[in-house]
């Protein structure tokens, strides 16, 4: 058994921590240059070829548009490894919309990363269709 930190799972209690204290710069210094964040998996509004957001330059308007604007909590509920670089999340996100509102999301995560420990690649699991859902409700009062 190591002793040492896995460094997928290591990287991502660092990205649940730093999105939860809004910490850009924390945040984006756990990827790579050449990094892949795909949040949701798939063709989305916010991805639609459903490349993901490939770069430091795009996973920073990523943060802008998604992450930034949010007043989230994550919770990791359990962490699967495998090998020495990738795990997979389970992990619910929450975001508050104030005023006793919120949205509420299951997903998988998962990371892939380098030997320095920095993400190569994330690929976050949910359904887009179902927070619309949540949100449309929020809008309806």
């Amino acid at each position: 058994m190591k002793d040492t930190p896995h460094l997928a799972v290591e990287a991502n209690k660092k990205s649940i921590q730093y999105a939860m204290e809004g910490n850009k710069e924390g945040w984006l210094a756990l990827y790579t240059d050449d990094a892949v964040v795909s949040d949701p998996v798939g063709k989305s509004p916010m991805d639609p070829a459903g490349n993901g957001h490939q770069g430091k330059a795009a996973i920073e308007r990523f943060w802008d548009t998604v992450i930034g604007k949010a007043n989230i909590e994550i919770r990791a509920d359990k962490r699967w490894t495998s090998g020495d670089y990738h795990c997979c999340v389970a992990q619910v996100a929450r975001n508050d919309l104030g005023d006793g509102n919120f949205t509420e999301c299951d997903m998988l995560a998962v990371y892939e990363v380098n030997e320095e420990g920095l993400i190569v690649r994330m690929g976050a699991h949910w359904d887009f269709d179902n927070m619309m859902e949540q949100l449309a409700k929020v809008s309806a009062g």
